[in-house]
């Protein structure tokens, strides 16, 4: 009996040892293999513990958001540098409150089927929900600059933006509002007939501006339960109109807007009266606003994100620095390829953005224990760029004992329009480009403008084949192009040079008719 009774005791002393130290050696290989996992994960140099923390991009992201449906949004700061462009408090604010109104107004909500039978009603009645519908046009670059324009104009005007696309843009982005989707509803009335000649004019706003009153004659237009805007560059019948007050008040009073777009039509906002003051408030610093924006709404999705992180882990991380070359080639058939050649090694050697080659045939690579790894990345859809430049710095050593590796994801050869995929691999490259220490981006390319704005640097934009004085410049700032801006003052009803109309627009450097959001003069004189 009292032998039972020891055991007993020595049992009860022991056992619960055995469990402490059994936990404790758990949770030390737990905690190795999380060390481990995080340690393969990081790929910068962690100089302190805050930098390990979850990134809430200086507020943009709002932290009701569960970090496993979208990785991108919470671990971007272990890819990308700090950023110092800071958003506005007010910005934040607005964006809050705009995730409050999509919550209430969004897809199949009460308000969203309240509003949506008032679709074919002659007769409107207001409404506190007003929607934009975003309609694409052409490349993902061009869509995704026009998308956040179009998320500007919604902040501006209290309305709620759907996205309408296709199959080629499934699983691109994480959704950006918390509790709700910015996709418009597959069964939504009329998303069949967007692409229909009779909505797209016969409901159009210039077509309302020349059977109604004309905001010439200051009479006041009538209101249908919806319109359609075409900013789009092919057809752009808005640009005395759209911008103009009194055409501003009347679609204030209009439910549902259907905006079709390729352009950055963000610049024009800080021109007109309805909204130049509030665009300021938003956006004290004014050539922040697509890296504001664009990294709120345009998080990878968590299959994007696996392509981007898989590629980067395994030829990007180790690079003491990382050059991103973006080739776009708009002419093939006109422009050789040894032209462009010419003009990119003209840029980026004169601008020393890439190591020069020693041409000596005797020369060596000097021995050196830890040289400089530099990475370039390079997008095009071709690859004969990638494999001269690959040669050239597998053929001769650099002058500075530096060690180049050339990489490129893909080459498509052509631009696939409708394909998922492509437009996947091409969402990959672009963010992969603004991950970039340098950045070399084509003239016009809306594709290099987005990798430029995400990574809020200031690119080299390289000059048009053939146009060698300077072969690139540097871009004066980090804001993309609006290519197309409105040349139509709504008061004097004369032609303007919206280029010329605040200290803080500029002519860009790659289209002299195009207009860019800067800084402020002191910048431009750095």
């Amino acid at each position: 009996m009292e032998r039972s009774t020891t055991i007993l005791v020595v049992c009860s002393i022991v056992l619960p040892v055995l469990f402490m130290v059994s936990t404790m050696y758990r949770n030390s290989i737990s905690d190795l293999f999380g060390t481990l996992s995080k340690a393969k994960f990081l790929t910068r140099k962690v100089q302190n513990v805050a930098e390990l923390e979850i990134d809430d991009k200086n507020g943009l992201v709002n932290p009701v958001f569960d970090e496993r449906t979208c990785f991108s949004r919470f671990q971007s700061n272990l890819y990308r540098k700090i950023s110092p462009q800071k958003p506005s408090p007010y910005l934040i604010s607005k964006l809050r409150s705009y995730e409050d109104l999509h919550k209430y107004c969004g897809p199949h909500t009460e308000s969203y089927n309240r509003t949506l039978k008032r679709l074919d009603s002659k007769n409107i009645t207001s409404t506190n929900c007003k929607y934009i519908v975003w309609i694409p046009a052409n490349g993902l670059g061009n869509r995704i600059i026009s998308i956040a324009s179009s998320f500007l104009y919604a902040l501006l005007t209290n309305r709620v933006l759907l996205i309408n696309h296709g199959t080629d843009m499934d699983d691109l982005f994480c959704e950006p509002f918390p509790n709700t989707s910015w996709l418009l509803p597959k069964d939504f009335p009329l998303k069949n007939q967007f692409a229909s000649s009779k909505l797209r004019y016969a409901h159009s706003l210039g077509s309302l501006l020349k059977s109604s009153a004309t905001i010439n004659n200051s009479k006041e237009l009538k209101s249908p339960s919806f319109l359609y805007l075409n900013l789009g560059h092919g057809d752009y019948d808005l640009d005395q109109a759209f911008y103009c007050n009194q055409t501003q008040q009347a679609l204030q009073k209009i439910p549902w807007l259907f905006l079709l777009s390729d352009q950055y039509f963000a610049p024009s906002f800080f021109l007109d009266p309805p909204f130049k003051q509030e665009a300021s408030k938003l956006f004290p610093e004014k050539e922040t606003v697509f890296n504001h924006l664009g990294n709120y709404l345009f998080n990878p999705s968590n299959q994007a994100w696996g392509l981007i992180t898989r590629f980067y882990q395994a030829y990007l991380a180790k690079a003491d620095e990382k050059i991103g070359l973006q080739i776009r080639v708009f002419n093939v058939n006109a422009t050789p390829f040894e032209r462009v050649m010419d003009q990119i090694l003209s840029c980026t050697m004169q601008e020393k953005l890439l190591p020069e080659v020693d041409t000596k045939k005797e020369s060596l690579p000097s021995p050196s224990k830890n040289p400089i790894l530099k990475a370039i990345l390079i997008t095009s859809l071709y690859p004969e760029f990638y494999e001269n430049i690959s040669n050239m710095y597998w053929t001769r050593p650099t002058v500075n004992g530096e060690v180049i590796e050339v990489y490129q994801p893909s080459h498509e050869e052509y631009q696939h329009f409708g394909d998922n995929m492509h437009n996947m691999k091409a969402w990959a490259e672009i963010y992969l480009l603004s991950l970039s220490d340098v950045l070399v981006i084509s003239s016009w390319s809306t594709f290099g403008y987005v990798a430029q704005g995400l990574g809020g640097a200031k690119a080299w934009i390289l000059s048009k084949p053939g146009h060698r004085n300077p072969p690139c410049q540097r871009a004066i700032s980090m804001e993309p192009c609006f290519h197309f801006p409105p040349r139509y003052n709504c008061s004097s009803k004369n032609k303007i040079d919206s280029g010329d109309l605040a200290p803080y627009l500029r002519h860009c450097e790659d289209r002299r008719g195009g207009i860019k959001l800067v800084k402020d003069q002191e910048e431009l004189q750095q």
